[in-house]
């Protein structure tokens, strides 16, 4: 009698990394792995959400500083003030007190009406005493 051929998954002498159950289990994990992509591609990444660059709507950030209360940090990011103009500007607050409109920035040495102007649109309204915004409302 001869022996049945052997099959090749039989065979003792084959190499394999992964049983045959440890197979079916990496395959179940990768087919669910790509249905879960599939699925989050439908729900979030339709084309009818998606945002071009060029269409996107602009959008500006606007920043506001208290000069009465700010660091020369804060301070320097004002336009055309740097780290000096922007200390002399917290020595002048501390040496003669706070400052009551914008105009009272001219007193520091190195601000003039250009460099207010440049400035203005970056000062806080909560800047100035409420006495003075309520006396420059009039009655």
């Amino acid at each position: 009698m001869t022996n049945p051929p052997e099959r090749e998954a039989d065979r003792p002498d084959r190499l394999c990394l992964l049983r045959r159950r440890d197979q079916k289990v990496v395959a179940t994990l990768v087919a669910l792995a790509g249905l879960a992509i599939l699925g989050w591609r439908w729900h979030y990444g339709r084309a009818d959400r998606l945002i071009e660059w060029d269409e996107a709507d602009v959008r500006t950030v606007r920043f506001t500083v208290d000069v009465n209360k700010a660091s020369w940090p804060e301070l320097i990011q004002l336009p055309e003030i740097g780290e000096t103009l922007a200390r002399r500007i917290v020595e002048n607050r501390q040496a003669e007190g706070p400052f009551r409109s914008p105009e009272d920035l001219t007193r520091v040495h190195g601000i003039g009406e250009k460099t207010l102007a440049q400035m203005r649109p970056f000062l806080s309204s909560e800047s100035w005493p409420d006495d003075i915004s309520q006396r420059d409302a009039g009655p």
